[in-house]
């Protein structure tokens, strides 16, 4: 019997019913199109009724229901409950997104201009235009304004203070008298000197605030915003109200927590990625070839040191260096690794295994559902080669 050259390629009898298959597939992909097309327009119209009656664009309930319920409806189905929820969780991502420019309900109706020091900057351009989609009135005082400053505070109902984290505290300073009943925000990622000062230079209403995230993002939806009382903290319940109807979910902590989960969350963490792609410019190898012989999850940490290189490097200098209490965690880091690197250098297989297993203790139950949430994460990494 003769064979198939497999050199050849696909055997002519199988081009017909591949491409009838692949018509299919196209057309199934277009129906798909029109679908999500028609989705977005009734998430717009879900925005323009959350705008009118004042309810947040993110409502984690109503999200985890739909979710549960698609799930269970795609395993009646046979399909896999994973793919279903990957699918919708874009979905809804796109449709956060897409509410980005719609209007919001005014919580404070009553409050006079909204100031924005620092409103040229990134993050000071972001709450400009939410608390603009809101309704406030917005006006912005930069570097360039302080022979204006007077003039721009003039009867402020909120001041929100955006500048570098080293500038934080004198800028505070330089602020002339406020009315009395304005709200003194910072948005600082330390909170203990900024919230000192504020409450130094202002015997009004102050409020720590601290965005957890970059001024690129779309929308605040599920976006963390941890927030510090001051003084007066019912004078501050319509701000905190009005970025969650943004989507934020606030966290309430003091300035001394706050500013010690900062160490682990932020200092720490960006020294040990600064060291990390420190050693791999003195190693000097490849980047490209580790990128072609990494695993998933090998190829996910290259790009998550990588993005920090991409970034400013004076705003990631000011965070590691923001307090004293970093440099003694970063040293309590160091002295760790220290202690790590010896059993390495013992060969101490059973020590490392009972630190190994000391640690997963700490983790506890969240080491289980951290391997479950990251499948999704490796397999997007895996999709971007």
């Amino acid at each position: 019997m003769e064979h198939p050259d497999p050199s050849v390629g696909p055997s002519v009898s199988a081009e017909a019913p591949l491409a009838d298959l692949r018509d299919q597939i196209d057309a199934v992909d277009k129906q798909v199109m029109d679908l999500l097309a028609t989705r977005l327009e009734l998430v717009a119209e879900v925005g323009e009724l959350k705008g009118q009656h004042g309810l947040p664009i993110y409502a984690p309930d109503r999200e985890r229901t739909m979710i549960a319920a698609r799930r269970a409806e795609a395993e009646r189905r046979g399909l896999p409950p994973d793919l279903i929820e990957d699918v919708l969780r874009r979905c809804m991502r796109e449709a956060y997104a897409h509410e980005k420019n719609l209007g919001f309900t005014r919580q404070a109706p009553h409050l006079g201009p909204a100031v924005i020091v620092g409103g040229a900057g990134q993050m000071g351009q972001l709450f400009g235009r939410m608390l603009r989609l809101s309704g406030y009135e917005v006006r912005e005082l930069d570097r360039d304004d302080w022979d204006r400053a007077e003039e721009l505070l003039e009867g402020a109902g909120l001041v929100l203070v955006s500048v570098p984290i080293h500038d934080t505290v004198e800028v505070l300073h330089r602020l002339p008298p406020l009315p009395a009943d304005c709200l003194l925000v910072d948005l600082t990622s330390t909170k203990g000197a900024p919230v000192a000062a504020m409450l130094e230079v202002h015997p009004g209403p102050v409020l720590g605030l601290h965005p957890m995230f970059g001024p690129d993002v779309d929308n605040l939806a599920k976006q963390v915003v941890a927030y510090v009382p001051g003084r007066f903290p019912d004078a501050s319940t319509w701000l905190l109200e009005q970025i969650r109807l943004w989507g934020a979910r606030l966290h309430e902590v003091s300035a001394e927590d706050h500013d010690h989960a900062m160490g682990l969350i932020q200092a720490q963490r960006h020294f040990a990625t600064f060291a990390d792609g420190l050693h791999l410019v003195r190693e000097d190898r490849s980047l490209d070839e580790l990128l072609a012989l990494s695993s998933p999850i090998y190829r996910l940490e290259l790009i998550m040191i990588g993005r920090l290189f991409a970034q400013n490097p004076e705003l990631y200098a000011d965070i590691i260096m923001a307090s004293p209490d970093n440099l003694a965690l970063i040293e309590r880091y160091h002295d760790r690794f220290a202690e790590a690197l010896e059993i390495l250098r013992a060969g101490d297989r059973e020590a490392f295994i009972e630190r190994f297993r000391e640690i997963g203790a700490w983790f506890g139950p969240h080491a289980e559902r951290f391997m479950t949430e990251s499948h999704s994460l490796l397999a997007h990494a895996d999709t971007q080669r």
